[in-house]
């Protein structure tokens, strides 16, 4: 695969001035002089960058019915994704810990959740997600739309950044997200203003976001109500579908075990017959999200597949 880094800007020198002492000072500190966040131009073809949006330390491999020494590592990855097409940009998924939660260092920061059901988590967060699509040329002011696999905490976390995107979601999700009581393992408060987003409610099975087949989010239902995977046609890397939480580990899917927690195990493993389906006819690959070994292995923004 071929990788396309940003390239280098050359910044011209100041040799007098009061614009040379600003510069010197600025220096003096390690840093370059602050400018416009850059936007990228749209691409001829889809794009699919991966955001580092967290790692999920010390999870219990007896919720998804695996035994420890079943799993490579207990940990899992926490990625968020960005499309860029020629007509517009989707964000898919938006981590675990929001930005404001967290003060970037220059070693990793781990970063303690306490949920809404008491349940504790342990993230570790290396760069904040704005950041991340800052550098890619994509800040959050002029995202498109916003879909998200589910409203479970580690998917869910920046949402609100996005509320000015257009907001591609199921009803039975919208539904349960809003609710007086909100269901376990989510923060309502990470994406209480998507309530007032532009919204696109998905009544199909699939939908085609840019309307040439090359982005289409498939309804998975199971792990929640509206819980959902998107499916991205790459000119070069091929196709490629994002599980969101169809599976966690890959042995869920080699030793055909379901989640204890599953919002109905039933339609999850109904839902993976027919995913694996399309993933047959399509040749897609299938990139599963929380797969902390695979991830590694996968270039991050600026970087990306096309």
């Amino acid at each position: 695969m071929e990788c396309n880094p940003s390239r280098s800007r050359r910044i011209r020198p100041v040799t007098s001035g009061v614009g040379a002492t600003i510069v010197a000072a600025v220096l003096a500190m390690g840093q370059t002089p602050s400018s416009p966040a850059r936007r990228a131009e749209l691409p001829r073809s889809p794009r699919l960058f991966v955001f580092e949006c967290g790692t999920l330390e010390n999870m219990d491999a007896k919720r998804f019915q695996l035994k420890r020494d079943e799993v490579g590592t207990s940990r899992m990855s926490v990625p968020c994704f960005l499309v860029a097409h020629p007509k517009g940009t989707l964000v898919w998924d938006t981590g675990a810990v929001s930005d404001t939660a967290w003060t970037p260092a220059r070693t990793p920061v781990t970063h303690h959740l306490v949920l809404s059901e008491s349940q504790q988590r342990d993230v570790t967060m290396t760069k904040p997600l704005n950041e991340q699509l800052a550098e890619a040329g994509y800040p959050p002011a002029g995202i498109t739309y916003l879909a998200l696999s589910h409203y479970h905490y580690d998917h869910t976390a920046n949402a609100n950044e996005f509320a000015r995107a257009t907001w591609l979601v199921p009803q039975t999700e919208r539904d349960a997200m809003f609710s007086q009581k909100p269901p376990d393992l989510t923060q309502p408060s990470a994406y209480a203003a998507l309530r007032n987003s532009k919204t696109l409610v998905i009544k199909s099975d699939e939908h085609d976001v840019f309307g040439d087949g090359t982005v289409v989010i498939k309804k998975a239902p199971g792990h929640t109500p509206g819980h959902q995977v998107l499916y991205v046609k790459l000119a070069r890397t091929g196709s490629v579908v994002l599980s969101g939480d169809l599976y966690h580990y890959p042995q869920e899917r080699t030793l055909n075990r379901v989640p204890t927690f599953e919002f109905n195990q039933e339609q999850t493993r109904a839902t993976r017959v027919v995913i694996d389906e399309f993933l047959k006819r399509t040749g897609a690959q299938l990139w599963i999200q929380h797969d902390f070994i695979s991830n590694a292995k996968l270039k991050k923004a600026p970087e990306y597949y096309e």
